[in-house]
């Protein structure tokens, strides 16, 4: 099977940095794996992309070595189990709430005795090789995402669950658990120390710490902390930043503005 580069970088200690796709285009996802993220993940939670789009996206990231996720749009086993068919090597599962919930995750992802995935893993075989099954349940990677006030208070029974790799925080329902308006990179000092609150608890627990950033200052920041999964930003963000700092650049050298329509 082909190895989960990603995964085993977590399991020696190492760290990882990645991106989010949010845009439904093929040709853009290949183009954002070439670029040498060491995964990727494809947002079918709060992205444009539904089980189709992922498919072909999934496809797009094989031509390279970096590894793809998906982010699944809820915790239901049948989701979990198709993206995992269709060729995913880790499965982002949010909002989780309690051990139960983690629980229910990695037995959606994991075959028997380990878990109930059912058999049938479609492109899987054709991306990893034809030993998938036998391999699968030590090389896709399960995250949570540790995002609720109740996901707060049980943040040790669920890190104590078997087969949870990784403990993902989403920073802006992060800030809602702490009463703090959803900013994504958040400055707030209670926002950063239940950060850093998660991470020691992930180290204690033996799971990668992750962190979901929307720039690269912060994810500069969160790398130095120790987190292992961190990302840099999403297809779109690229997109967005760089033609709107151009475009800002070429009317700012240039003196041109902008062509207001006519009243």
């Amino acid at each position: 099977m082909r190895p989960n580069t990603t995964l085993r970088a977590w399991r020696a200690g190492k760290q990882t940095v990645g991106a989010w796709l949010a845009s439904p285009d093929a040709h853009a996802t290949e183009v954002m794996a070439n670029v040498g993220f060491d995964w990727l993940c494809v947002d079918m939670q709060h992205g444009l992309i539904d089980y189709s789009d992922a498919q072909h996206m999934l496809r797009a990231i094989s031509t390279t070595a970096t590894i793809p996720f998906v982010r699944v749009p809820w915790n239901e086993p049948s989701v979990i189990m198709k993206v995992l068919d269709a060729g995913a090597y880790g499965v982002v599962v949010p909002l989780i709430n309690n051990a139960e919930e983690a629980r229910r995750a990695v037995w959606a992802a994991k075959y028997p005795p380990a878990g109930g995935r059912s058999s049938g893993p479609a492109r899987a075989t054709l991306y990893a090789g034809s030993d998938y099954q036998a391999h699968a349940n030590d090389e896709v990677a399960i995250i949570g995402m540790i995002e609720t006030k109740e996901g707060i208070e049980n943040l040790d029974e669920i890190l104590s669950v078997p087969g949870l790799d990784c403990a993902y925080i989403g920073p802006s329902d992060l800030a809602y658990a702490l009463d703090l308006a959803p900013t994504g990179d958040n400055r707030d000092p209670r926002h950063e120390a239940m950060c850093m609150q998660i991470y020691e608890a992930c180290r204690r627990h033996g799971v990668a710490p992750g962190m979901h950033t929307g720039s690269l200052e912060f994810t500069t920041k969160w790398l130095k902390a120790g987190f292992q999964m961190v990302t840099l930003g999403s297809d779109m963000g690229f997109m967005r930043a760089k033609a709107a700092a151009d475009l800002g650049a070429a009317r700012g050298d240039t003196g041109t503005p902008r062509v207001e329509p006519e009243a």
